[in-house]
């Protein structure tokens, strides 16, 4: 192991004893829609939507050798101008790519407490092609404000108040032609 490998490792361990970077909250998806985006309002006005995003992987059947999908369903949240662009772009068999977070919340119904596991998204790249998307499908939540990865950021006019908001995000390093993975 070179110097420069060991000390950051040894420094990496040492910000874990110290309780300075003590975990991480990262999910990456790239799926498709099982039905069209379903987009609400909060308080304020900032646009909410929720998707339903399918992920397959494949197996082999001890028995039969048989290929078997295995596909998990997926809760996803998108907050302000990413919300506007999943409602505008996205469709029941759109596929998509995203980056976020896992959160849990609980809720109250008929005198029984429910928990629901979802993905609060900051990221969205479309990956299906349409005519009407922008030019490389890409969308950043930095503050809710629409990021394209090849042009300037704008602002959306959402405050940045949003409590699930997260730092732009930089260049996107997948090429258009090339899947993400």
């Amino acid at each position: 192991m070179s110097g420069s490998v060991g000390k950051s490792a040894g420094r990496i361990v040492y910000l874990f004893k110290r309780k300075i970077m003590a975990s991480v909250n990262k999910v990456i998806l790239l799926g498709t829609l099982g039905r069209d985006p379903e987009v609400r309002f909060s308080a304020n006005q900032l646009p909410i939507a929720s998707l339903s995003l399918a992920t397959s992987s494949f197996r082999r059947s001890a028995e039969s050798q048989d290929r078997i999908e295995e596909t998990e369903w997926h809760r996803v949240t998108l907050f302000g101008r990413q919300a506007e662009i999943a409602q505008q772009y996205l469709r029941k068999g759109s596929r998509a790519y995203i980056e976020g977070r896992l959160r849990t919340r609980k809720y109250e119904k008929d005198g029984q407490t429910h928990y629901v596991t979802e993905i609060v998204a900051e990221q969205l790249q479309l990956i299906d092609r349409r005519q009407d998307s922008p030019a490389d499908g890409n969308f950043s939540d930095g503050n809710s404000g629409y990021t394209p990865s090849r042009s300037a950021s704008r602002s959306s006019g959402y405050s940045s108040g949003n409590q699930y908001a997260s730092q732009p995000k930089t260049q996107n390093a997948f090429d258009d032609e090339e899947p993400p993975f």
